[in-house]
């Protein structure tokens, strides 16, 4: 039986399933029950793009004409469940200036690059929630359910595998998307991260794997912090996320060539890790990038795009129910 076979068989049981306990989950709620959907998403129907291309989308969420670069593989397939990398631009960036320097399109998933919207302060310059010169009033984590709900429908994607990495400002919102939608982001993997405060009160619904990258000389958004503006040290918010997955054991670090060192945390809660990549001399940078991805120096020697998917493609969201 083909994947997308088993896809509407497991459909077709839970609409069965459901066709028998509506009445007594409703009697008792004292409400309709919920709506399930009797088609696997976007499994079987026309991709809105042609395989190995990347283009420019439109989606309305809150009012707001939202954009997104979509990418589908080579071998992209409607028949298959594709695994999902969401990937966040930096303040003032671009979804398609990060496809060009971060090489995640050349990964075996199906990768979306979203747009923020212009903030405050000099120049017109795209921005995400959580940063202290985000537009006022958008809601950029309604914004992410929305595509999630959208490209569900024309994909055909694993939503158990949803993985969101960025840079800078576009990995402090990640770290956001983590605490409210760890229901729905499977793992993360901020580069560069800008961890402005922003009020959350981070209790995500399950343990987060976590992999981070940060250069020791970023002079954008320093190692060590920067009190003026709230940014904590970098491996202070590590050490947030394997406390808040209930980590208890420290890994060994490991050297990489020369200016690189992995650090991290096992025995973690449901069996997920968080790491730390740090780059000895590297800048407010993505590492591996051939092309221009921020002021400092660009290590040469890890590719981020391959380290961050070896370790995410590992993780995948407890079984949905229908």
């Amino acid at each position: 039986m083909s994947r997308l076979s088993r896809l509407r068989t497991a459909a077709l049981l839970c609409t069965a399933v459901a066709a028998i306990l509506p009445s007594v989950a409703g009697a008792a709620a004292g409400s309709e029950p919920p709506t399930r959907t009797t088609v696997p998403g976007g499994c079987g129907t026309p991709s809105p793009q042609s395989p190995g291309t990347s283009a420019l989308h439109h989606l309305d969420s809150g009012g707001r004409d939202r954009t997104y670069q979509l990418h589908l593989p080579a071998d992209y397939e409607s028949t298959s469940d594709w695994p999902l990398i969401l990937a966040y631009h930096g303040r003032g960036n671009t979804g398609a200036g990060t496809e060009e320097f971060s090489k995640l399109s050349t990964l075996p998933a199906v990768v979306v690059y979203p747009n923020g919207v212009i903030g405050t302060g000099e120049g017109d310059r795209q921005a995400w929630q959580g940063a202290p010169y985000a537009a006022p009033g958008v809601d950029d984590v309604a914004f992410t359910k929305d595509l999630l709900d959208s490209l569900k429908s024309t994909l055909c994607l694993d939503m158990r595998r949803v993985y969101a990495t960025g840079k800078s400002n576009g990995s402090g919102f990640i770290g956001i998307l983590a605490c409210t939608m760890a229901d729905r982001i499977t793992a993360i993997a901020p580069i560069a991260g800008a961890f402005y405060p922003n009020g959350i009160n981070c209790k995500p619904s399950r343990p987060v794997p976590v992999i981070d990258f940060h250069g020791t000389a970023d002079v954008t958004i320093p190692y060590t912090g920067d009190e003026d503006r709230g940014l904590p040290p970098i491996q202070s918010w590590v050490k947030q996320w394997a406390n808040r997955d209930k980590c208890t054991q420290t890994l060994p670090a490991q050297q990489i060539g020369s200016d690189v060192t992995v650090t991290g945390w096992t025995r973690c809660k449901d069996g997920v890790e968080v790491k730390h990549v740090a780059v000895t001399g590297g800048g407010h940078t993505w590492p591996g990038a051939d092309s221009y991805s921020g002021g400092g120096v660009t290590t040469q020697t890890i590719e981020a795009h391959e380290v961050l998917w070896n370790f995410v493609r590992q993780y995948r969201l407890p079984r949905l129910p229908c």
